[in-house]
């Protein structure tokens, strides 16, 4: 299944790719997410696709309809991934020929579609595929690129969350199938999913005024911690150090808007804390548009009272998890 939105030409490339697996697949779905291009026009013309339509609701909200239409379709393996990869044609009789039981999450090796070589992001102590000596990296996979989920997994874990939306949504599933459930994980190296290099680095100047989805990915970290760690308590902890180091990175090496970017990562982090999912992408950029160039010390202390009070709400609700335990 593959979940899109407004890249019709990737997305034809994809479907291209799957098509022409040397194991055929049974079903291809796709997923739009309200794409405003022509992707709509071109999936009616393509007999052999499975197609539901949404509204955007994110990859979280994609990958939740898309494995809840083939979990209840009786489908049992499940492939996942984004319109902007395409799997090698034998990409999907590697995954099902790994000697892994049902209950083992299957990834290809995501691997940049220019050189068909490097990895686009580090793979075990790996950065290129021919540097790697054994068909299985154990303990690794990138969740959404070529994730190979049988049923018996979702049975356990259950779906992805539509209310993370992106930059975060697939590291909390993939740490709530590995940590919470204490399913295993394998990188298939014979398995090669290409993929376009990594194309935000935190390192790098972003754009203050477009740059939204930096809101999910500070809000959804806290949910992906608490996941992970299972106790709130650790998983707060371990959300201040990423916090610490996000402020670090800013201070270092952002060039432009330094104290926007240090005033406005304070607003996830409260709706992190309160389990706040209410923001859209319309209604960030609205907020970032509206912002005005004030006094850092003014900026930051209302937002400063208002994480107080979140970090007030969070550990009232955890006494009462506790008495309730």
């Amino acid at each position: 299944m593959v979940v899109s939105y407004n890249r019709q030409a990737l997305l034809s490339e994809c479907i291209t790719a799957l098509r022409n697996q040397t194991r055929p697949l049974d079903a291809i779905l796709v997923v739009n997410n309200g794409s405003t291009d022509n992707t709509e026009l071109w999936l009616k013309n393509q007999q052999d696709v499975f197609t539901i339509t949404q509204k955007n609701i994110g990859s979280g909200g994609g990958f939740n309809t898309g494995i809840s239409w083939a979990f209840k379709n009786g489908y049992s393996w499940i492939w996942c991934m984004d319109d902007d990869g395409y799997p090698k044609e034998t990409a999907f009789q590697n995954l099902l020929n790994a000697p892994f039981d049902n209950l083992h999450l299957r990834n290809c090796a995501v691997v940049n579609k220019e050189d068909k070589n490097s990895f686009v992001w580090k793979t075990g102590n790996f950065w290129k595929l021919d540097e790697v000596d054994s068909k299985y990296i154990h303990g690794i996979g990138h969740p959404f690129n070529g994730t190979l989920i049988h049923r018996t997994i979702i049975e356990r874990v259950g779906l992805p969350k539509t209310e993370l939306f992106l930059w975060g949504d697939e590291s909390e599933y993939f740490q709530r199938i590995t940590a919470k459930n204490k399913i295993p994980v394998s990188t298939v190296t014979d398995s090669v999913h290409y993929h376009p290099a990594s194309a935000f680095s935190y390192k790098n100047d972003w754009d203050f005024s477009t740059n939204w989805k930096m809101y999910y990915y500070v809000r959804n970290r806290f949910h992906t911690h608490k996941t992970q760690f299972g106790s709130h308590v650790r998983a707060f902890m371990s959300y201040g150090f990423f916090l610490a180091a996000l402020v670090g990175i800013i201070l270092v090496y952002q060039k432009t808007n330094k104290l926007q970017k240090l005033s406005f990562i304070i607003w996830p982090v409260v709706d992190a804390i309160t389990n706040n999912f209410t923001q859209t992408p319309a209604t960030i950029l609205l907020r970032i548009n509206k912002s005005q160039p004030r006094s850092f010390s003014t900026t930051i202390g209302g937002y400063l009272k208002n994480m107080a009070t979140g970090i007030g709400e969070f550990f009232v609700a955890s006494e009462r998890r506790t008495a309730n335990v």
